[in-house]
Formats: C-alpha cells, structure tokens, sequence
C-alpha cells in the first residue's frame, strides 16, 4: 500500500506551517524576550509548550477523533460540540485573529513609514483598515491560487528574512540582554505558558486538523493508520519551524532592551530591523509582512464565511465575507496593543478547555470512550477557567478568590489543571457504573461526523 515520500510529507508539514504562521507568530516572541530579559530561555520554553506543542497535539487529536472539530467536541455534548465550535471559528476569525492581521500591517507596514505628526492620528490607522479589508473582501469573493502562490512564495521569503534578521543580530548585537520584569521575574516559564494562548494557535490547529488529513487524503493515503502516521509527521514538521522562529524572533526581543520599551512586538521588530539594516530592511520586513497578514486574513475570511454560511439559515457566502470583513475592520481600529489586551481574558477561559479536550482525546481508548469523562474534565476546567477569564478582566468574585489562592498552581495561571484530572478521574467512575452509555456515545460521535 502506498506511503507518502519524504518530500510529499515536507511538503505538507511547510503547507501546514504556512496556515499558522501568522501575525501573532511574528509579534508575540520579541515581546516577551523583552519582558523576559535574562530569563528569556525559560519563558520561551513555555510559550514553546503552548505556541507549538499544543498545536502540534491539536492536529493530531482532531485527526485521532475522525478528522471534525465538532465530532471531537460531541464527546463532551452535542450543545457543547456547537457552542465550542463556534466560538473557536469566532476566536480564530471576526474577533480576534482576523482583526489582528489588519492592526499588525498597520504597525509593520505602515507605522514605521509615518510622520511623529501622523503616528498620533487615528486616521492613517483607519484608512489603512478599509484598504486592508476591502481588499481582503475582494480576494476573499474570488479564491483563487493567487494567494495561494503569494503564500507559497512569501513563507519562505520570511523564513529567509527572519533567519538573516537573527545571523546579523548574532554577529552585531543590538544590544545586552535586559533584566526580567513582572511575573517572568519569579515565574518565567508559566509566564511564557499563558502568553503561548495569544498566538491562537492551539486553537487554529482544531480547525487545521481536517486540512492536513484532506491533504494527505488527496495524496493516496486512505489506510487509516498511515493516513494518521503522515499528518503526524507533517505536524512534526512545521512543530519544528515554528519553534526555531519562535526562538530566533525571542532571543532578538531580549537583546532590544536598549531600543527602549516599546508597547508590543511589532514595534519591538520594527525597531530591531531598523537598527540592523536601516530603512531599507523595514521596508523589506514591513512589505513582507503585510503580504503574509494579507494571506492569512484572505484564508481566515474565506474558511469563517464557508462555515457560518452552511450554519445560520439564509445566510450565503457573501453576505458572511461582508460581514466578517466589515466587522472585523471595526475591531482592528481599536489598535493591536489595545486589541491584545482585549483577547486576554477571552483566550484565560477558552484556552484551557481546548487543552483539556485535545488532552483526554489521547486516552479515549484508555477509558473506552466514556463521555462522562469528558463532561467531568470540561466542567472543572470550565469553571475556573471562566473564573480565570473574568479575573484578567477586572471582575473577581470575593466569595470565591480565598479558594482560588489555594488551589494548586493557580497563581501560575493553571489552576485548572488537577481540576481537570479530578473532573476526568470522576467521569471515569461513573462511566463504568454505566456501560451503556458507551454505545450511546458511539452513535452520537457518527452522527456528528457527518456534520
């Protein structure tokens, strides 16, 4: 039976990378090496767990749970598969990603070019939104291999730029490594953790999953072993590209401490290239960039208004692609350091539940599918992860905040974690207690596999 080529498999992993790498892969490492200082390493390790490991883990789940998002999350509850499902293509579309193309071209792309004057004005900021969307409308209307080639020849294009970025600033360093600031003074490495959840990336992956399966699909592979073996070496792959640039991108962040603070890291790289290679290098990385958001912000569009048109009754293609662009305009104008801080909370109380159910789908076999454990993980985690979420955003339950202190590993900004296990190890209990609910899962987990 036929296996794919090495080549075949490297060429769905950069395919793969290509559908991550994004403007929350390019802006989020050198800030946090500039926040992390001396202790650059240790943070970027735990952005490492959750801006590629999971990711990594994410696809293959997906692919392990038959290849559907909405078919993994029927595990907990058919509500629950749709309310998640939702709110992961919201996430990953109109409300944060999407936005966050627009506000990082601005920041790279045009910012650097502007007047002090003009840089103090909100227009130049909303006249490059309606540009940026409309034309993100325009290429979303006629998906074509146009951006398709834009993609194929930019990653590498970037990949390029980035690795001569991290040589030079090597050879001619912008500056010494700064002291840590904040919780990466103490707590480095849960710190880089949580800041792995901005990439979105874990997220995207639950989506992406069917893709890369697709793609391996498309190549003759159809033995369902083979067939998981491939996607999971083509994740491998861009697991692999990502944490290189990851840390190319950290390691300049951490050497910009004498550019001065700057308010995210887009302005941190901007400041870095310009440093190292003048004005010609931040018209280079500031055009390259733009290209790459551009592609991605076409594909988030084309994919978002694919899925919510199949789902909200009487809404076409179309309608979905004006929607989500003109919305998604509004929101990019609130600027990317304000756009960031408004995600934070929203990702405190998702992320976690992602986590976990691409987490417990490992041992699916181990625990014979029992929905109950499923049910148990997500309601613990759910409930301090909510409470998580409302907390970075100012509202903190008094009542409840002596019990939070002490539950184990809260102040990290995990505090779900036992939660979870205790919630899963429940499930299991009562799962065994009532056998039939096995075959009652296998039903419902074919039903929404044909959603």
């Amino acid at each position: 039976m036929r296996e794919l080529s090495t080549r075949e498999i490297i060429t769905v992993g950069l395919m793969l990378f290509a559908l991550f790498f994004g403007a929350g892969n390019m802006i989020f490492p050198p800030a946090l090496g500039q926040a992390a200082g001396e202790n650059v390493w240790i943070a970027m390790l735990g952005f490492i767990v959750t801006g590629v490991g999971l990711p990594l883990l994410g696809v293959i789940a997906v692919g392990l749970g038959g290849g559907n998002l909405q078919t993994l999350a029927g595990r907990v509850h058919p509500v629950f598969a749709t309310v998640f499902t939702f709110i992961v293509y919201l996430s990953i579309g109109p409300f944060m990603a999407i936005p966050r193309t627009g506000t990082v071209t601005y920041e790279m792309g045009v910012l650097p070019f502007l007047s002090e004057t003009m840089k103090d004005s909100s227009l130049p900021l909303f006249v490059t939104t309606i540009v940026y969307f409309a034309l993100t409308f325009w290429l979303a209307l006629n998906p074509s291999k146009l951006v398709d080639r834009i993609g194929k020849v930019l990653t590498p294009a970037l990949l390029v730029i980035i690795g001569v970025m991290f040589f030079t600033s090597l050879a001619q360093p912008i500056g010494e490594v700064g002291p840590p600031t904040g919780d990466y003074q103490h707590a480095a490495f849960f710190k880089g953790f949580v800041e792995g959840y901005l990439t979105l990336d874990a997220l995207a992956a639950m989506v992406f999953g069917i893709v890369v399966t697709a793609a391996v699909r498309e190549k003759g592979i159809t033995d369902p072993r083979k067939l998981t073996w491939s996607t999971i070496k083509a994740a491998v792959i861009a697991a692999i590209g990502l944490g290189l640039v990851y840390l190319a991108l950290g390691y300049m962040g951490a050497t910009s401490h004498s550019l001065g603070q700057s308010a995210n890291g887009g302005q941190i790289l901007t400041g870095a290239v310009l440093h190292l290679f003048g004005p010609l290098g931040t018209l280079l990385l500031g055009g390259a960039v733009t290209l790459a958001c551009l592609t991605t912000s076409v594909g988030l569009v084309t994919a978002c208004s694919r899925f919510f048109s199949e789902r909200i009754p009487g809404a076409s293609y179309k309608m979905m692609a004006v929607i989500l662009s003109v919305f998604s305009a509004a929101v990019a104008n609130v600027g990317l350091t304000q756009l960031i801080a408004i995600s934070v909370p929203v990702l405190m109380a998702i992320y976690p539940l992602a986590i976990v159910l691409m987490l417990v789908s490992f041992f699916h076999q181990w625990f014979k599918g029992y929905s109950a454990v499923y049910r148990g993980a997500i309601i613990a985690t759910a409930v301090i992860s909510l409470l998580d979420g409302l907390a970075t955003a100012g509202i903190k339950i008094a009542a409840l905040a002596p019990i939070l202190d002490h539950l184990p590993l809260h102040k990290e900004g995990i505090g779900w974690l036992l939660p979870a296990i205790a919630g899963a190890l429940l499930g299991f209990l009562w799962g065994s207690l009532r056998p039939e609910r096995k075959a009652k899962q296998e039903v419902l987990e074919q039903k929404l596999g044909k959603v």
